[in-house]
């Protein structure tokens, strides 16, 4: 298989807009979902929060709106209570009876409207929420919620002299004792012993509580006669609800309880029957407050915005609507990433299309970032490869034609030899031996500039004078300048002294003296010299010749370029000394330069380190 076959039947994944579509796709997928986490991650936290706040605010609510009903018979004067509520959290509180009679709206700041869709909360002092309330029994009622047992001033008064004699006294006596105060203003003393403590302060063993007694801890619970009618009453609603419920009769204490004496065997040892007895306590107990406590109303809570109090809701409509909005950012992505990889592909397969193709055309450039560099390059590249072409194939002519006149010359000299024609004799041989080192000549070069080219020409440098490099050189091509009617002189500053390959630098100054020499007439001279210019020495061969076109200049160092088409071997030689002596330079870390005009001369300039 071909490669241009294996090029055009490549697997999709190994486009280069497949793998820039894919590393979009992943880094978008990983910023939404990174972000999607971040967002839900945050927005729980906060919605945790804000939820643990409205618990916390709303409970505060809650238990002022129940102790509120249990300490008074209605709502009326209920709205100061609100608003003072509302300032402290900060929400909107809205409030109204079951049956519509009462409303009562409180807000802060004033005025706002509370959202009423749903309640918070339902306010009964006679049924009460226990993980709302903080004084809640298991009886569900409001232990606030007095009624007629709530003490009048003076009770409280006696009671609470008679509490602090008895605690004296067991202080006396060294027992150890609790005291409290019972919601309706009742104080009571509890011996240590039955509330778990320690029941003596002493440490020593605990006393019987017929001790306590001599205190007169026993008449703390002597009810007053208002309690005595309120039990009273409150014993005759439980008696008409246990004949309802055919249950023996008995009768409760200011603690709510069956009295002992007054329960019977059978009532006791049935748990069905107890259960029944307590239901009937409570619902005498409510049927006795009723007057006493606010109706059951409706708490409405809201926000500072109006909007009613609701927690965090990953609900169907908002899981779809946040795949939506990937789905969308995806697509963009997908729609930005095929239309910037389509014009960045495009111009691509038009630079891969014009190199299987071969052509020399240059391809559009568009734009000028990289793709447009890369263009540009590309048609310089271009360019440069049909120019060597060209050269390559003058060249292979050049050489042919190089190589031709002499083999030509040696081959007819022979055959004539052969044939008798021309005598063999020293003239024919020294004709041979021209020719055969002029072949030998193009050969060296030839070698030479494949070595340059391939970067395995060596130099072997050492200290040379400047000076005798080039009376060297003059001496070797004075003969040759003269027998055409020319001159050479040397000047150089004195000492010069460079490190250089001596046999390569003779030869690069050899090239170019002998490239004067040829277009050089009669009263021409070629001047050699050498100076020092900051770190680096300067030798130029300037003549005083004919001079090369400036439409020639920029050729003059192409290898077997030659000014005159014909290549006749009168007018000059092969053609590479030229590149040879550039090539040498450089080799040297140098560089050759030429300056010429039309009938004034030439100066070709070695700038060596």
């Amino acid at each position: 298989m071909s490669a241009e076959r294996r090029t055009t039947g490549r697997r999709p994944h190994h486009s280069l807009l497949f793998r820039l579509l894919a590393s979009s796709l992943l880094i978008v997928v990983c910023a939404v979902t990174a972000t999607a986490w971040l967002a839900v991650k945050g927005a729980t936290g906060a919605v945790r929060q804000q939820q643990g706040q409205v618990l916390k605010d709303g409970t505060a609510i809650y238990r002022a709106m129940s102790s509120y009903a249990a300490t008074h018979h209605s709502w009326d004067g209920v709205t100061p209570v609100m608003r003072d509520v509302a300032r402290h959290t900060g929400l909107r509180i809205g409030l109204e009876t079951q049956d519509g009679t009462h409303r009562t709206v409180a807000a802060w700041p004033p005025g706002a409207m509370v959202h009423q869709d749903k309640a918070f909360a339902v306010i009964d002092a006679l049924h009460v929420d226990p993980a709302q309330s903080a004084v809640a029994d298991g009886s569900g009622i409001d232990p606030r919620a007095l009624g007629p047992f709530r003490l009048p001033a003076a009770d409280r008064q006696r009671l609470s002299a008679m509490a602090d004699g008895i605690a004296r006294c067991m202080t006396r006596k060294h027992l150890a004792y609790v005291r409290s105060l019972s919601p309706a203003g009742r104080p009571r003393i509890v011996l240590a012993e039955a509330a778990g403590l320690q029941p003596r302060i002493d440490g020593t063993d605990s006393l019987d509580a017929k001790i306590a007694d001599n205190c007169g801890l026993t008449r703390l619970d002597t009810p007053t006669a208002g309690e005595r009618a309120a039990l009273s009453a409150l014993n005759a609603l439980i008696g008409s609800c246990l004949v309802r419920q055919h249950l023996a009769p008995f009768h409760v204490g200011l603690d709510f309880l069956p009295s002992p004496t007054s329960a019977s065997s059978s009532f006791a040892s049935s748990s069905a029957r107890t259960t029944a007895g307590g239901n009937c306590v409570q619902a005498a107990r409510r049927e006795q407050l009723t007057p006493y406590v606010a109706p059951a109303a409706l708490l409405y809570v809201s926000d500072s915005e109006g909007a009613k109090l609701a927690g965090f809701d990953l609900s169907r409509s908002n899981s779809l609507r946040i795949l939506g909005v990937i789905g969308t950012v995806l697509l963009l992505a997908v729609a930005v990433t095929v239309l910037n990889g389509m014009r960045l592909i495009g111009p691509l397969r038009v630079l891969t299309r014009a190199v299987r193709q071969g052509t020399d055309t240059p391809v559009r450039i568009r734009g000028r970032d990289e793709i447009g560099r890369l263009t540009v390059a590309f048609n310089e590249l271009s360019a440069h490869r049909a120019h060597t072409e060209q050269q390559r194939q003058a060249m292979v002519g050049d050489i042919a034609h190089e190589l031709r006149t002499p083999v030509s010359t040696m081959r007819s000299v022979l055959e004539a030899g052969q044939d008798g024609v021309i005598p063999v004799d020293d003239r024919l041989t020294a004709s041979l031996l021209e020719e055969t080192l002029l072949l030998q000549h193009i050969i060296d070069d030839l070698q030479d500039l494949a070595a340059a080219d391939a970067g395995e020409l060596r130099l072997h440098p050492e200290p040379v004078h400047a000076r005798d490099i080039l009376d060297h050189v003059a001496a070797v091509h004075r003969t040759a300048a003269e027998h055409g009617g020319a001159t050479i002189t040397v000047t150089a500053q004195e000492p010069l002294e460079l490190s250089a390959d001596p046999l390569r630098l003779r030869q690069i100054i050899g090239n170019l003296v002998s490239n004067a020499v040829r277009h050089t007439g009669a009263g021409a001279g070629i001047a050699l010299s050498a100076r020092r210019e900051g770190a680096s020495v300067v030798i130029e061969v300037a003549d005083n010749g004919s001079g090369i076109a400036p439409e020639d200049l920029p050729y003059v160092f192409d290898r077997f370029w030659r000014a005159e088409k014909s290549r006749n071997r009168s007018t000059g030689g092969s053609g590479l000394g030229l590149s040879i002596a550039r090539k040498l330079t450089e080799a040297h870390g140098g560089a050759l330069t030429v300056t010429s005009s039309p009938s004034e001369g030439t100066v070709f300039t070695v700038r060596l380190p």
